[in-house]
Parts: C-alpha cells; sequence; structure tokens
C-alpha cells in the first residue's frame, strides 16, 4: 500500500463526510481529490483467444500508469495518465512494437465533480503523438501488406475525439466505471445504455448494464461494486460483418458471408474495490465475445502500486 492510500485511510477515519454510509447501508463513488494528488498502478491486460476448446492465444501485456489530479474547479477535475514500463509475452515482432506505441505518452481526462469521464482533454496531442510513433513502423512493413489493417486499426483509433474516447482509454473507462453513482447494499440495478463503437464513434451500440454493491467496508472506507454489461447481440452482429467485409475489401480478399459470423454475444464483466476518496484500489474487468467455435477472453487488471 502507497504512503499516499496511507494518509487518506488516517484522514477519512476521523473526516465528517465519506462515501460509506452503513446507516443507510449505501456507498456513494465521488473523488475528493486536490491538485497535485497521485497514485500509480500496475496494469495487466491478458488476450486469449480459443476454438472450441483449443486456446490458440494467449498473450500478455503488463505496464505501469502514473495518474495525477493537474487542475480541479467546482465542476470538474483535470486528470493526467501517464504510460510507461510496456512488456509482453509475445514473440511476435509486430505485436512487440505495437505494444511499446504508447511508450511515454500522456492523456489527459476530464471529469465531472463526481468523476465521471466526460472526455479526453488533449486529444489532439494523443492523436498527433500515435501518428508519428506508427509511421516508423509503416515505413518498415510497407511491403508488408498483411499488416497494413492493422496500422489502419490503430490511426483509425487516433484520429478523432470520438474514436479515442471509444477505443484508446480502455483503462481510464474501466477507473470510472462507477464514479458519480450512489449504490444501496444488495440492490441490483439494470439500466439501458449506449457504449462506443471502436469501428463507428458515431454510432453507439445500445446495452443494458447491471451494477450492485456487493460488500461496504467502513473501517478501510472502502467498498466492493460489481457490474456486468451486454451488447445488443443483432448491433454487434452487424457492426462486425460490416467490419470484416471493409477489410476483405482492402485486403483484396473474398468477402466474408453472414452465416459465416454467426450471432455474436459480447459481455463484459467489472469489479472493482474503491476508496472513499474516489481512487480504485483494485480493479478486473473481463470481456467475454463469443461466435460459432471461437471465444474472445479479454482480462484487464488494475492495482495500486
Amino acid at each position: 500500500m502507497s504512503k499516499l492510500l496511507i494518509i487518506i485511510l488516517a484522514l477519512f477515519t476521523t473526516a465528517a463526510f465519506g462515501q460509506v454510509n452503513m446507516a443507510d447501508s449505501t456507498a456513494q463513488v465521488i473523488s475528493y481529490w486536490n491538485i497535485g494528488d497521485k497514485q500509480s498502478y500496475s496494469m495487466s491486460v491478458q488476450k486469449i483467444k480459443m476454438k472450441g476448446i483449443d486456446t490458440t492465444e494467449n498473450v500478455l501485456m503488463n505496464y505501469d500508469v502514473d495518474i495525477t489530479v493537474i487542475d480541479s474547479t467546482e465542476s470538474t477535475y483535470l486528470v493526467e495518465w501517464l504510460y510507461k514500463n510496456y512488456q509482453t509475452n509475445s514473440t511476435n515482432e509486430i505485436v512487440k512494437k505495437c505494444t511499446a506505441l504508447s511508450e511515454d505518452i500522456k492523456v489527459i481526462i476530464e471529469t465531472d465533480e463526481f468523476g465521471a469521464i466526460k472526455g479526453v482533454e488533449n486529444w489532439k496531442e494523443v492523436s498527433e503523438y500515435m501518428k508519428k510513433a506508427i509511421k516508423p513502423l509503416k515505413e518498415e512493413y510497407k511491403n508488408a501488406p498483411q499488416f497494413e489493417q492493422i496500422f489502419k486499426q490503430i490511426e483509425g483509433m487516433y484520429t478523432t475525439k470520438q474514436g479515442i474516447e471509444a477505443a484508446a482509454i480502455q483503462d481510464a473507462q474501466q477507473f470510472h466505471t462507477f464514479h458519480g453513482g450512489k449504490y444501496l447494499l444488495g440492490e441490483v440495478l439494470e439500466i439501458p445504455l449506449q457504449v462506443p463503437n471502436m469501428y463507428k464513434p458515431n454510432s453507439p451500440l445500445d446495452s443494458r448494464i447491471t451494477l450492485s454493491l456487493d460488500e461496504l467496508n467502513p473501517d478501510d472506507n472502502n467498498f466492493i461494486i460489481r457490474s456486468s454489461l451486454e451488447i445488443d447481440s443483432e448491433q454487434l452482429t452487424n457492426m462486425t460483418f460490416e467490419y470484416l467485409k471493409s477489410v476483405s475489401k482492402s485486403m483484396e480478399t473474398p468477402e466474408p458471408k453472414k452465416e459465416d459470423v454467426g450471432q455474436l454475444t459480447s459481455i463484459t464483466n467489472t469489479a472493482s474495490r474503491i476508496h472513499g476518496t474516489g481512487w480504485l484500489i483494485y480493479s478486473i474487468q473481463t470481456k467475454t465475445v463469443e461466435a460459432i467455435g471461437a471465444t474472445n477472453i479479454e482480462e484487464r487488471i488494475m492495482e495500486i502500486k
């Protein structure tokens, strides 16, 4: 546990306010931050691909992120995310080089007064950073057309503000999943929600999310909240099919058939332990996408250092 968190814990055992209320068994997720507050996190992202019961790919990526509050007003926070120390177990050279593209990048997230994400404040800088970072890779592999679509997809994620917010800040989205809400122990909330579409940022996908407060720890001023988000299967299938058609066209390969894609499902489960100050202590998110005979699993873990 970091020194900052120990200090925070000590302060909030005697503070007049807090987010854990045992009187009515509720917890409210609000950021009680000051300019200069900082926490460091270790991140791991594991991606597993399966055909039937056989694992065809298992790639692990580790990195660190320093989160610093750089400005605040009565209604907003500006929070800098500095990414560094990327490592991967992949032996694929292109995967290793793509993994390192975000080394030392700074992303500034704007939130409201509760800590809920409003957007990426420095999206133009992020876009320019990634454009410069990927240019040498494109030049190195200019005679390898099989990688062209990978580069296009990465560039597409960072071209617009909507693209960055839809696909490039998944860590921040996980961190802030529950901010701004008040939750009752044992109550299950079901809410319709539109989620970002990484292939068409201006066309979000319908989904339904369930949320529940599972545990209150007033002595340590923290709590555990869980969520499960399921994307509309028909919209997800159509989006994926259109994307695969565009890929086949750009690579001049036969266009896929709708029946080959089948019906896709996507479920994302998130569980987070959150301190009363709004800082995340630990979070695990598992996204499972299933199609005919194939399963893709992505597990993202965020842990305070």
